[in-house]
This record gives structure tokens, C-alpha cells and sequence, in this order.
């Protein structure tokens, strides 16, 4: 069920006991772990926190804390399914669900004693009402010996008593027909689409009712936002009304830390509002490099072609910025066209049709030094939770990505930012070979691309993101451009299996909901392909090498 006060219903009763907190693997997940965390050494919480990958190892972590542990918080996991039939917890087992995944499983939301689900409801949610989707079952026959009750009744009158009932089951029957039909079709509406919110602003809102939020808290929800908006998981809207309200906190914050002794220290923490670009680690990169490797530069000026590397260099003579400067490190360029960039950029920009190239965002100031954007954080936390070196476990990667949230670790967090630009540089390169190839492939009602070099989920969100973007802007196919896309990745060679994504078509007013989780369980379960849904987005499946052709043949029909 919703809890309405998070306060009374959800920290009022763990304050006091122990809690396992299962953690996925995601940065609005960790941000919100983060305030979590804090909150719990205010009040001095035992808990124990466990990263879980998928599923699976949902399921194992909950199999061997369940002795321990009575109450259980599930963070970006366990909403859209039926926890209580997944993982057949005791009766006194308790699970609070703060996941950003949507829609919620019907089960989890009306069940009211072991399941306590931390999301707003004012996000449109749509859930059915419970009559059109419960029902109890009622006694069909009726008094079976109704017939009997009277000895002296008539032979015609018993015919016609008979009958009655008959009739009367008959009609029940029709009737229950009639309702588990409109169940099902209330039930494929609802559960069609699957789409997002944000799990660190409902933690962030139960520090700030708690009188106990910080400017780390706040840091951590606008990073968690961020990563939302970054791989595409909300609307434009709801980022910026998020933003919005996040803004009234960071105004409050500041007003109240500006007489404080502090405030000038070198280890001072200040968060400012930016009306920043769009071009990913710009300041911690070359500002060539950085329009070469953001998503909305590269495919703006298609930057694969050699027409796009001309109109981008005369991009930078509309600037009047020297080569020399725009290809060294931001930091080492001159102050006086660092000043004015912003303007300068945004001035031609408009020229070569890039409108909207700024962002409403936000900064961090770490004492003189350091400043960071949030984007910055959120390609750099990824880029660690995903690292792809050498014996290191997921284990150790989440308490790195972790790690380089705290403002006590930004030797960790410009590691991050380091491996980030190697992720951008190769995602930039893969976009590049698969479009001047013509890789990608239109199979009727979906585009199609089989990729070698990524089976991370985050990293190949951004491929797709990148991709769908560079190619409705290259082809000259109008159909094509509305098109979603679905990529497959080599993920355990041994195995022989591969990752399968899809995500939906890109426009502008693009609600972000995707149809692809319901799709690949309809064309798996009718080819009865060897599929393994363990991701916790639908959208994501692992599947069998050998069965990847007859899937993908289902998937076409499917949606044709």
C-alpha cells in the first residue's frame, strides 16, 4: 500500500530496529542510499546495505538476511512485480519499496500489512480501482438442496425450482466472464508502458520534514534527478519541475548558511543554480573534445561525416575562438573567454539551430577549487558502477561509485569523470562506425542493431540514447525517424547469451514510456525463446544466441 505520512509509517518504526537496505545498481538508487545513509547515522540506525544486480540476486540477498532481518528497504527495486510471490517472505516480514519504476504491481499496492511503498502519488500513476481487478469468490451453486426442502412441493414447481438455479449459475458464470475479460483489458493498459520517477526526492523530502536535510542531502537529489534526465528516464517537464522545486531548497539552503562564520572556509560546500550547456564534461575535458563526444552536439552537426567536421569547425570560427585554446583543457584557457563562453556558444548556437544547447542545471562548489555540474557527478558515479577492470566485483564498484558522492573523495569522483570520457569517447566512436556502415536496420515496426563492445545497462542506455538521436537525424527515411530502437550486445560469450534492449522512439514530446518490456515477454513466450529477465527494467532481457533470430521474427509480427 502508499504510505501517505513516510515520516509516522516508514522511519518512525526502523529508527528503532534493524534494516536491510538492497540497493540497485543505478545513481539515482545510490543518491538515495546516500540520504538514507545520513539520515540513519543521525539517528544512530544498524543497518546493513547490500547492492543487488537484478532479480536474482534480489532474491539471494533477501534468502540470507531473512533470518536477521524483519524489516527490509528495497531502493529502485521490487515495485513492479509481485514482491510477496517472488520472494514468499514470512507473514511478520515487513518491505518498504522506494523504486522509481513504474507502473507499480497492483498486488504491491493494495496489499496493506507486508507491503509499504515510499512513492508520491501525485505522479499519474493510474492505478486500477480495487473492484475492477479483485474480486471475492462467491458461492456459485447456491443451496444445492433447495429442491428438497419440501416434501409436499409439486413435481412441476421442483422442475421449475430447478431450472431457476440453472439459470441463475449460468448467469453468474457470463457475469464472471464478463468481469476477469475487462480485468485483463484493465490490466493490459495499465501495465503495458513501462516508465519512471525519482527515488532520491521522496528520501530527500522526508530529511527536509525532519528538519534534518542537509546540503549534501540536497547535492545527492539533485544528482539523482540528473541521472534520471541523463538516461532519458523522465519527460523534459517533470525534470524541470523537479528542478524547479529542488531550486526553493538550494535558495533556502544558501540564505541560511550566509552569516554563518564558515561560509568562506576552504572547505566550504555551495550550491548555485545553472543555466549551463549541454555538452558532457566540458570542464574537466577540452571543449573540443566535449562537443565531439555529447550527445546533442554529435548529432546535431553530424559529426560522423566529414560535412559535419567542417560545419563544426565553422562553428568555432562563428565563436571567434582559436583552435588553440578551444583543444586544450578548459581549465588552462584564457580567463577572458572563459567568462563570456557561455553566451558566446549559446549566441552562435542559434545560428546552426541549436536552440535549446542550455540546460537549467545545477553546480557544487567545493571550497576555491573544485566545481563540479551535476551531469558531471552523474557520467562520473556511472562510469565507476560500471568499471570494466580487472578483478574488481560489482561489490567493489558500488562502494567506489558510492564513494565519489561524498565531498571527503573527489580523488575518487576525477577517477570517475576519467573513466566517463573514455565511455563517451567509445560510445562517440560505436554512433560513428554504426551510422557510415549503415549498421542499423529497419526490421518494420522497430529499427535493429547488434552491437560488440557494451553489456553494461547504463552504458549501452546511453548508446541507444546517442544512437536514436544521430540516426533520426542522418536518414532521410521519414518513417525511420519515428522508430524505437532495439539493440542486442554479446554479454556472456561462454554462456552464449546476449543483452536485448529497446527503447522507445525519440521526439521531443516523447513521453518516455516503453512498450518493450510486455513485448519481449509476449514474443518469448510465444517462440519459447530461452529468455532470462532479471534486469529490474522490462525492457532489458538476456537471451540465448540461437534463438535470437526467431525472437527477433515474434518481436516483428508482434508489433506489426
Amino acid at each position: 500500500m502508499f504510505v501517505t505520512d513516510i515520516r509516522k509509517e516508514f522511519y518512525d518504526i526502523v529508527v528503532n530496529q534493524r534494516v536491510a537496505l538492497l540497493v540497485s545498481l543505478d545513481v539515482d538508487a545510490l543518491c538515495a542510499c546516500k540520504v538514507l545513509q545520513a539520515l540513519f547515522h543521525c539517528d544512530q540506525v544498524q543497518y546493513t546495505l547490500v547492492p543487488v544486480k537484478g532479480w536474482q540476486d534480489l532474491g539471494t540477498a533477501f534468502l540470507e538476511h531473512k533470518e536477521q532481518f524483519r524489516y527490509f528497504v528495497l531502493i529502485n527495486c521490487g515495485a513492479n512485480v509481485d514482491l510477496l510471490e517472488t520472494l514468499q517472505p514470512e507473514e511478520e516480514t515487513i518491505f518498504f519499496i522506494c523504486d522509481t519504476h513504474r507502473p507499480v504491481d497492483v498486488v504491491n499496492v493494495y496489499n496493506d500489512t507486508q507491503i509499504k511503498l515510499l512513492i508520491k502519488q501525485d505522479d499519474d500513476l493510474g492505478v486500477p480501482s480495487y473492484d475492477d481487478i479483485f474480486r471475492d469468490d462467491e458461492e456459485e451453486g447456491g443451496d444445492q438442496d433447495s429442491g428438497n426442502e419440501s416434501d409436499g412441493s409439486s413435481e412441476p414447481s421442483g422442475k421449475r425450482r430447478r431450472f431457476d438455479e440453472v439459470s441463475l449459475i449460468a448467469a453468474r458464470q457470463r457475469a464472471r466472464r464478463e468481469w476477469e475479460a475487462r480485468r485483463r483489458e484493465i490490466l493490459f493498459d495499465y501495465e503495458q508502458y513501462e516508465y519512471h520517477g525519482t527515488a532520491v526526492m521522496v528520501l530527500f523530502e522526508l530529511a527536509w520534514v525532519m528538519s534534518k536535510d542537509t546540503k549534501d542531502m540536497l547535492w545527492w537529489a539533485i544528482i539523482g534527478l540528473t541521472d534520471q534526465w541523463v538516461h532519458d528516464r523522465i519527460t523534459h517537464m517533470k525534470y524541470v519541475t523537479d528542478i524547479a522545486a529542488l531550486q526553493r531548497h538550494v535558495s533556502r539552503h544558501n540564505h541560511c548558511n550566509e552569516d554563518e562564520d564558515n561560509s568562506l572556509s576552504i572547505d566550504c560546500m555551495r550550491i548555485c543554480f545553472e543555466y549551463d550547456l549541454r555538452l558532457s564534461l566540458y570542464q574537466h575535458w577540452s571543449l573540443y573534445e566535449s562537443i565531439c563526444n555529447s550527445c546533442y552536439t554529435l548529432s546535431t552537426f553530424k559529426l560522423w561525416s566529414i560535412q559535419g567536421q567542417k560545419k563544426l569547425q565553422e562553428f568555432l570560427a562563428d565563436m571567434g575562438l582559436p583552435l588553440k585554446q578551444v583543444r586544450q583543457k578548459f581549465n588552462s584557457m584564457d580567463i577572458a573567454i572563459k567568462e563570456n563562453l557561455r553566451d558566446v556558444i549559446e549566441e552562435s548556437s542559434n545560428k546552426y539551430g541549436m536552440k535549446d544547447i542550455r540546460i537549467q542545471t545545477f553546480g557544487v562548489h567545493f571550497g576555491f577549487k573544485n566545481k563540479f555540474l551535476a551531469t558531471d557527478v552523474v557520467h562520473a558515479a556511472a562510469a565507476l558502477l560500471e568499471s570494466v577492470e580487472k578483478d574488481e566485483s560489482g561489490t567493489d564498484n558500488f562502494i567506489k561509485a558510492l564513494d565519489c558522492l561524498s565531498r571527503s573523495n573527489l580523488d575518487q569522483l576525477h577517477r570517475g569523470i576519467e573513466l566517463a570520457k573514455k565511455k563517451l569517447m567509445a560510445i562517440q566512436q560505436t554512433v560513428a562506425s554504426c551510422i557510415c556502415t549503415h549498421l542499423i536496420l529497419s526490421q518494420g515496426p522497430f529499427l535493429y542493431l547488434c552491437v560488440c563492445l557494451f553489456s553494461k545497462p547504463l552504458a549501452l542506455t546511453l548508446l541507444c540514447k546517442y544512437l536514436l538521436k544521430s540516426f533520426a537525424r542522418s536518414t532521410r527515411n521519414k518513417r525511420c525517424k519515428i522508430l524505437p530502437l532495439v539493440m542486442a550486445a554479446p554479454l556472456d560469450v561462454e554462456k552464449g547469451t546476449v543483452i536485448v534492449m529497446g527503447i522507445p522512439p525519440e521526439c521531443e514530446t516523447s513521453d518516455k514510456k516503453n512498450f518493450f518490456g510486455r513485448a519481449f515477454e509476449k514474443a518469448a513466450e510465444s517462440t519459447s525463446s530461452r529468455t532470462l529477465h532479471d534486469n529490474f527494467d522490462m525492457s532489458i532481457i538476456e537471451l540465448k544466441m540461437q534463438d535470437r533470430s526467431k525472437f527477433l521474427d515474434a518481436l516483428v509480427t508482434l508489433l506489426s
